[in-house]
């Protein structure tokens, strides 16, 4: 016997259903932007999120909602290609901080410009206000995600915790 969802729960449901269609639009379309440079979708994540300040591996991956262990293997990745580096934390002596170099930020740079044209470019077949619309939307979803009540009915577990990183 199967439960019927609420008109919301509904609402959320599909939502889930295009927000995951969406993120594996945006990933391809991401890794296209990246390969001119050599790179991927998730070593751009990564790189982006080096941008402002060195972090630790462990911020990446809270700031990305992404497993330690995957930032760990791009981290390292990226460091064998000499477009990060690590450094002492001066907070954490075993979790070091990873570092855009000179090469790194020329990297990112190129993806970003790409980047830049490609959404002004798609922004231009959009309505902008809509555009506005939306992240609006999504941004109180993830706030309610990010902050979620205590639900013992569900059984669901939640990640909390804002990541502090502008998304580029």
């Amino acid at each position: 016997m199967s439960e019927e969802r609420s008109s919301a729960g509904e609402s959320v449901a599909q939502l889930a259903v295009r927000v995951l269609r969406l993120e594996g639009l945006l990933t391809a379309a991401g890794d296209a932007l990246a390969a001119p440079t050599g790179q991927s979708s998730a070593r751009w994540r990564v790189l982006a999120a080096l941008e402002d300040a060195p972090r630790s591996v462990a911020q990446i991956a809270r700031a990305w909602s992404l497993a330690r262990q995957s930032v760990q293997r791009v981290a390292d990745l990226l460091a064998r290609d000499g477009l990060v580096a690590y450094e002492e934390n001066p907070e954490h002596r075993r979790a070091k901080l990873v570092r855009l170099t000179a090469k790194g930020e020329a990297t990112l740079h190129e993806i970003q410009s790409a980047q830049r044209r490609w959404a002004d470019e798609l922004g231009e077949r959009l309505v902008e206000r809509d555009l506005q619309t939306v992240n609006r939307i999504l941004s109180d979803i993830l706030d309610t995600l990010e902050t979620p009540p205590t639900n013992e009915e569900t059984g669901v577990q939640h990640q909390s915790g804002k990541s502090g990183m502008t998304v580029p």
